[in-house]
């Protein structure tokens, strides 16, 4: 049967379609013969328990600068649909937080993906932690001391927002560099929160890989090599995408988080790993799975819509 699916995004006007996750999915759920809404998260209420929407109905095509159609926006009750993705980018900041409250209210009756409770109890760069065998050595901290004594015992560092995203203020800190006193500084004005220091993993000049799962199952993969002169890979700010294949390492890695993700309802998620250490797990809007196709692999939105397909059910 046909789903009623709304989509909780950033406005659709603003995607770039050849590389978004979130447009592939509707392209697929579209294909279905499934009715799409779009609402961005700023018209989201909730009104005692009922929570609900001006959502637009919305057609998709694979068409850069046309790519997209609204209608006139609704009020809407989202108890009334089949399925809520859970869409929008980062920052993971309170007002992120809030829509997760509020349509926990509505899950599962209406089946939000990923499950909008452990979207919020598993902040990428924290959850990660829970699998520390798997992950570099890391610290998660404000306190300038803890990370001068960090830098000392590991020598170069990464030193990163606790819930940035897209690779926005990733610094490399080398060992004999006289301007961490001052980054810190800074965090510390810009950020209320921790932040976080990583070992710096000189295989990231080989790519950072992305790896795609699907209800905790490996389904498809893509290298990120940085351009020359930066130390992050994410494609937006001059990564290279390159086809690739999974590592006898990475599958382990992927076999000792899947029954965790699956627990947690967690349909689609993308993790990060440099050479043999996974650095995040990313379940609030990960990408991906334009590029994995596009280099002949996986149609990795279809898998989506079969596993979501199946749950309704």
């Amino acid at each position: 049967m046909p789903l009623k699916i709304a989509v909780q995004m950033d406005h659709i006007s603003t995607v770039s379609i050849a590389g978004d996750t979130t447009f592939a999915l509707c392209l697929e759920a579209q294909r279905r013969g499934h009715k799409l809404y779009h609402y961005t998260p700023d018209r989201l209420s909730q009104w005692g328990a009922t929570v609900f929407a001006r959502v637009e109905e919305m057609q998709v095509r694979d068409e850069k600068g046309s790519h997209y159609s609204l209608g006139e926006p609704v009020r809407t009750d989202l108890s009334e649909m089949d399925v809520v993705l859970l869409r929008q980018d980062p920052p993971f900041d309170m007002n992120y937080i809030t829509t997760t409250h509020m349509l926990e209210r509505i899950h599962p009756k209406t089946l939000v993906v990923n499950d909008p409770a452990w979207v919020r109890n598993s902040p990428e760069k924290i959850f990660v932690t829970e699998f520390s065998g798997l992950m570099p050595e890391t610290l998660i901290t404000k306190d300038p001391q803890e990370v001068a004594a960090f830098r000392r015992q590991y020598g170069d560092i990464i030193v990163k927002p606790l819930y940035g995203n897209g690779g926005a203020g990733i610094f490399h800190m080398q060992e004999a560099d006289r301007n961490l006193a001052s980054l810190l500084e800074m965090f510390g004005q810009l950020f209320r929160e921790p932040f976080i220091v990583q070992r710096y993993l000189k295989e990231v000049r080989a790519g950072d890989k992305r790896i795609i799962l699907i209800d905790g199952e490996p389904v498809g993969a893509v290298n990120r090599v940085p351009a020359e002169h930066d130390s992050r890979s994410n494609m937006h700010v001059g990564g290279r995408a390159e086809k690739t294949e999974l590592t006898p390492r990475e599958r382990e890695i992927c076999a000792a988080i899947g029954p965790s993700l699956k627990a947690r309802g967690f349909i689609l998620v993308g993790i990060d790993v440099i050479g043999d250490w996974m650095t995040e797990i990313n379940v609030t809007s990960p990408t991906g799975i334009r590029e994995v196709k596009r280099f002949g692999g996986t149609d990795i939105a279809a898998l989506f819509w079969d596993a979501v397909e199946a749950k309704r059910a």
